[in-house]
């Protein structure tokens, strides 16, 4: 009976084993990658998910053909540092959009208490959209654009604009009549 060693990785989807033969990182490759995530400021609960897309994109460009890199940790480390960089313009992103929102709030509408609590709530429910409908939603609603102009800054038919627009404007509807702020 042939045996394979299986190295348990933990991800985002729970825990799962993959061949060691078949893992493009080995243990020192995985703690530099680790390392760099976490000098590059990525929280301890991102790390194993940090480690997991530097193994999948390693994984993605053996499987298109394209060369393995020289110096494999060198290049993971590269990649690692690029991720490390994209969680916090993400972040970033997101502090920015809960900024704005919370100063779109109308006291006039509402007590201040009620607009705070309003404008976490369509925070959280537009964290939970998928990006290209709150992409759609923050361009029309926040940035002001018309659908056209957007379909044209997006390179969508309008068709499409429209029919994001409808499918965010449903989900946070849902989402805001679930936290029962409306």
């Amino acid at each position: 009976m042939l045996r394979r060693k299986v190295r348990v990785v933990e991800g985002a989807d729970g825990v799962e084993g993959v061949p060691e033969a078949d893992d493009p990182l080995d243990a020192a490759q995985e703690r530099r990658v680790r390392a760099v995530l976490a000098l590059g400021g990525v929280p301890q609960s991102d790390l194993l998910d940090g480690v997991q897309q530097v193994r999948l994109r390693l994984l993605e460009r053996a499987a298109s053909g394209r060369e393995a890199p020289r110096d494999v940790s060198a290049w993971a480390a590269v990649v690692a540092s690029n991720l490390a960089m994209d969680w916090h313009r993400a972040k970033r992103r997101q502090e920015r959009l809960g900024e704005r929102l919370a100063s779109l709030r109308q006291p006039e509408h509402s007590s201040g208490e009620d607009s705070s609590v309003l404008s976490l709530a369509v925070a959280r429910g537009l964290d939970e959209l998928p990006d290209a409908l709150r992409q759609v939603l923050v361009l029309r609603f926040y940035a002001d654009l018309p659908v056209r102009g957007i379909a044209e800054e997006l390179g969508i038919p309008e068709g499409t604009v429209k029919s994001r627009l409808h499918s965010a404007v449903r989900a946070l509807r849902t989402r805001l009549h679930e936290d029962e702020v409306v």
